[in-house]
């Protein structure tokens, strides 16, 4: 699937802000690997707190280099309208994958592995793993 570019990575929030700030911090801890395509994916279109698939479509696209699109989501309907727009087939990117991840860790996790040129398996692994970072 890929034709040498980087996993793109989006960030699914309920919020504009939160999804901003958490892409933001991602890729400033990134800094020293590739420049990792991430976009966030925060609200509604009208800036309110929810989520949009037209939203989440759009940064799909945006991040998609070939290689594959990994979506990591905040809570419930973030995750329904992921899974939404999976089943629909044409909706999303080829590649493209819900990744199982806490939210923050497991961005910071993937857009890391991405930038290392990791394929799509590889940056979910690292993302999926972040469930067990323990802070004790």
């Amino acid at each position: 699937m890929s034709d040498g570019g980087l996993v793109g990575i989006v960030l699914v929030s309920h919020s504009a802000e939160v999804a901003a700030s958490v892409a933001e911090l991602a890729k400033r801890l990134a800094a020293g690997g590739a420049a990792v395509p991430v976009a966030s994916a925060g609200g509604t279109e009208g800036g309110g707190i929810g989520t949009s698939a037209e939203l989440v479509a759009a940064s799909a696209a945006a991040v998609d280099r070939g290689a594959g699109v990994a979506l990591l989501t905040d809570l419930g309907s973030a995750v329904l309208t992921v899974k939404a727009l999976l089943a629909e087939g044409d909706e999303l990117p080829p590649g493209s994958r819900l990744v199982d991840a806490p939210f923050l860790e497991g961005a910071v996790a993937a857009v890391v592995t991405a930038a290392t040129g990791a394929d799509l398996d590889a940056v979910e692994a690292a993302a999926v793993e972040a469930y067990t970072y323990r802070k004790v």
